[in-house]
């Protein structure tokens, strides 16, 4: 069997937890399976990989459309696998496509949902209402649709309500347990400027709206005065959350000691090292399918403190990996909270309860790592793909 897998992240050009699923999956299933990846970005020297730039006529054009752009180079490449399978709006297109052209089927991965972020509007424009409708076209055409959790199946079908329930599929996202690991790396710490001898919260995510670090900035400053505060955060998706990260910080920093921010980017040993060192990691999203980042924390022992939304607890599970916050959220697509006051001051009365007790925090973090081992392997994951594709493929003949 062949499968053609389309993304538009794959190593090195790897920004967020979509890339890290597609490397790792690809990894796993290549022991077993032909696999194919066409990826958007620079050409890469890899066995089985092509990658495919914006065409030179589109490079003035919307985002939205130069990405169109791309995944029409990809479409006839496709030729001659038995299973496309596309990741994220930006390959959906490419793999819609194909399905129609080459009669194949299509399976989607689906690791967010446009629907759901409608903030990606002001990073879009119009575009936005392009990556929509590819992605809904996408979605009602393939043969399968993946979840990455039973909340995230949840959405899609509230999403999507034209969907087969019975098309919707849920296999979780993975982590290797291997790489991530704990790591003792006292010198990266000190020149970092974090004292691994002091109770620390870690935060590592993108600077978006989904992530809710600016909720988080809230709440640190409810937290003891001793807690150090680790932000490796960068990439805003605009200017005006990235103001709005800045200022938030600028006021911690001034109120507080021990409040870093490190918005390079960070190897995983490194990121291994910080994780290792916290007291507890926080996942404040008010949107998150599942989180690979919480499964990094996990793997790296650090006890984790999430908002109880979406995949977040079928991964931490409460009072015993972790904490979960609970959120009520306005039921508009934006995951706003309710009452924003209370998830914040609900977020730093379970941060301080956390960082105050270090021996039940190390338990969590204990107790994370072995689920991490133990439910979360890719070859699990892996396994469960490539019994969907054999099943899509035969329905197909």
């Amino acid at each position: 069997m062949r499968v053609d897998i389309i993304t538009k992240e794959y190593p090195p050009e790897i920004y967020g937890g979509a890339g890290v699923h597609v490397t790792e999956l690809v990894k796993a299933l290549r022991a077993s399976i032909d696999v194919q990846v066409r990826a958007f970005g620079a050409a890469r020297d890899e066995d089985g990989t092509t990658s495919y730039g914006v065409p030179a006529e589109l490079s003035a054009a919307n985002a939205a459309v130069q990405t169109l752009g791309t995944d029409l180079e990809i479409v006839t490449d496709v030729a001659g696998a038995d299973v496309v399978h596309s990741h994220t709006w930006y390959a959906n297109f490419a793999g819609h496509l194909a399905s129609l052209l080459h009669g194949i089927p299509h399976i989607v991965t689906a690791h967010s949902l446009e629907p759901l972020r409608p903030w990606k509007a002001e990073q879009l424009g119009g575009g936005y209402a392009v990556s929509s409708w590819i992605e809904k076209i996408a979605y009602e055409g393939a043969a399968a649709v993946v979840a990455v959790s039973d909340g995230m199946r949840r959405d899609i079908l509230r999403s999507y309500p034209a969907l087969d329930p019975d098309k919707v599929r849920v296999v979780y996202n993975g982590i290797d347990v291997q790489a991530w690991r704990p790591v003792e790396n006292p010198e990266l710490l000190a020149r970092l400027g974090i004292d691994p001898t002091k109770p620390s919260v870690v935060f590592v995510g993108r600077i978006t709206r989904q992530k809710g670090l600016p909720y988080f900035l809230r709440a640190a400053e409810k937290l003891p005065a001793g807690v150090q505060l680790v932000l490796c955060a960068g990439a805003p998706d605009t200017p005006q959350i990235m103001q709005e990260v800045q200022g938030l910080v600028r006021e911690l920093q001034q109120s507080r000691e021990g409040v870093v921010w490190i918005d390079e980017f960070l190897p995983r040993d490194s990121l291994c090292a910080i994780l290792s060192a916290a007291t507890t990691f926080v996942c404040p999203s008010v949107y998150e399918p599942l989180g690979i980042v919480n499964l990094e924390a996990m793997a790296c022992g650090a006890a984790v403190v999430g908002t109880a939304t979406g995949g977040i607890p079928e991964v931490v599970v409460d009072g015993v990996t972790g904490r979960l916050v609970p959120i009520e959220q306005v039921q508009d697509g934006t995951g706003t909270p309710i009452d924003p006051e209370r998830f914040v001051d609900d977020l730093a009365r379970i941060l301080t309860e956390v960082v105050s007790d270090p021996a039940k925090a190390a338990e969590y973090g204990a107790a994370g790592r072995a689920r991490a081992a133990s439910d979360f392997s890719w070859q699990k994951i892996a396994d469960a793909t490539a019994a969907l594709y054999a099943e899509v493929a035969a329905v197909g003949r």
